[in-house]
């Protein structure tokens, strides 16, 4: 479970704000490992996290109800693609992920309205092997215009910034 240092009922509002933000210009990322149900189910189940869950809650909600996929089509090391099954992180790594980055967008938000000047780099969770570029992240600051316009922009794929830093990283960002 990520340990976001600013998710009060300030940021969830500016969360909510950019999730419809995405919503009413059909840009909201549907992962392929959601099935037709988690598709169907999946703007809902981000509207009642952003409103009181987490992204603990978000997990549950995708695994309770059977939302994903059982099997995947993937790359194998040698290039040809295979069937393979979703691994059993796939909901925990999906709600974080998205979770996470609303959560950034949200802060964001709420560090231009309150005329900060950065956000800060921090580990938002404890993963065993953390990768080395992870490390050497938590403490940087960023503008809040500028990640913001790059997560807006980077709906689905790794932000030009690189923050968040990726699936699993466990980084997020806090006020300064």
């Amino acid at each position: 479970m990520l340990q976001l240092a600013n998710l009060d009922e300030r940021t969830r509002q500016f969360m909510r704000e950019e999730l419809e933000h995405d919503s009413t210009r059909g840009q909201i990322y549907i992962s392929p490992r959601l099935n037709s149900r988690g598709q169907a189910d999946w703007l809902g189940l981000l509207r009642e996290g952003f409103l009181s869950g987490s992204d603990t809650t978000l997990a549950a909600q995708l695994r309770l109800a059977g939302r994903l996929r059982r099997r995947e089509t993937r790359h194998s090391k040698r290039g040809k693609l295979v069937s393979a099954a979703v691994p059993e992180t796939a909901a925990e790594t999906l709600a974080e992920g998205e979770f996470n980055r609303y959560y950034i967008r949200g802060l964001c938000r709420r560090a231009i309205d309150e005329g900060l000047s950065n956000l800060v780099i921090y580990r938002a969770k404890t993963v065993e092997s953390p990768r080395p570029e992870s490390q050497v992240r938590p403490g940087k600051s960023f503008d809040p215009q500028r990640l913001l316009t790059d997560l807006r922009a980077n709906i689905g794929v790794d932000p030009a910034l690189g923050v968040p830093a990726g699936p699993n990283s466990g980084l997020s960002v806090r006020l300064p």
